[in-house]
């Protein structure tokens, strides 16, 4: 389902588009939200949410939504340096690093996260509420719990090698 786009050096990718109907007088009047995951391809990433009366204003929205909320993550080459948990709301996601051919291994909207992230190779599993908003969220949550090999050893002070 998710959809490409590349703005400069930016990637964004739709991961689900919802409509709402709002009963009026003349019938249905309809308004769309978008969820969109935006990347560098180099280690940021970040999620947006927007809402319009059309299908490209509200992925604009969102774009734009996700290009504020950019976080940077830790990588090592095309993988991540350590499993990791993460969660949000009943949605629950395992990431493992994997070696170099593995590919992305995940579900629609981890693999979004992962691949606007710049990550090609990983092993992931979600677990508890399918939502690709929760899932979205989750995946980010555990990303920005990775930690690499120095900043670890910086910051208890002793050598890990």
């Amino acid at each position: 389902m998710a959809t490409e786009t590349r703005q400069g050096e930016l990637v964004d990718k739709v991961v689900k588009i919802r409509r709402c109907a709002a009963v009026v007088k003349g019938g249905r009047r309809f308004s769309f939200t978008a969820l969109v995951v935006v990347g560098d391809g180099q280690g940021k990433v970040g999620w947006g949410y927007g809402k319009a009366n059309e299908v490209p204003p509200a992925v604009e929205k969102a774009v734009k939504d996700g290009t504020r909320s950019m976080v940077a993550i830790p990588m090592e080459g095309t993988t991540i340096p350590h499993a990791v948990k993460g969660r949000f709301g009943a949605a629950r996601v395992t990431l493992v690093p994997a070696g170099p051919g593995t590919g992305v291994i995940a579900g629609a909207a981890v693999r979004a996260v992962c691949e606007a992230c710049g990550i090609h190779d990983i092993l992931t599993k979600s677990f508890g509420s399918p939502n690709p908003t929760n899932l979205v969220k989750a995946t980010i949550d555990a990303l920005q719990q990775l930690r690499t090999r120095g900043e670890v050893e910086r910051l208890r002070g002793v050598s890990l090698s």
